[in-house]
């Protein structure tokens, strides 16, 4: 459960990041950002999944960057539930989904399932033949 909170926490933040990166979104303190992190991470379950399969032979030619505009109309959408964040344009939203997904897959990569922040241990050993494995 408190992997599902960090990355939570996390994606606030992402959502924070892009407003202050970009000044088309603007976004009204922290408990706005919390709650536009559980309004997006909803309809990332459970409209994104349908989008991608709508758009797949678009998403296919264009190899996957389609995904980013999904990601753009979905944080549109979060923008008209919540009061506390707004989104200007559609290039704002692409730029802000842009960072968002980038901050939040960068940072979620390193917690695991039970919240504990891992990292990849690689160990080399050198075998007959001068090779390692």
């Amino acid at each position: 459960m408190s992997g599902i909170f960090l990355r939570w926490i996390i994606l606030s933040a992402a959502i924070m990041v892009s407003a202050y990166l970009f000044p088309g979104i603007e976004v009204a303190g922290f408990g706005a950002a919390l709650f536009a992190a559980v309004v997006l991470g909803i309809l990332n379950a459970f409209f994104r999944p349908i989008l991608i399969i709508l758009t797949l032979p678009i998403n296919i030619l264009t190899l996957g960057l389609f995904t980013f505009v999904i990601n753009a109309f979905l944080l549109m959408m979060t923008s008209g539930v919540i009061g506390g964040l707004h989104v200007d344009g559609f290039s704002s939203a692409l730029l802000g989904s842009l960072i968002i997904s980038l901050v939040s897959w960068g940072l979620s990569s390193f917690i695991s399932d039970r919240g504990r922040v891992e990292s990849i241990d690689i160990e080399l050993r050198r075998k007959s033949n001068d090779r390692w494995e």
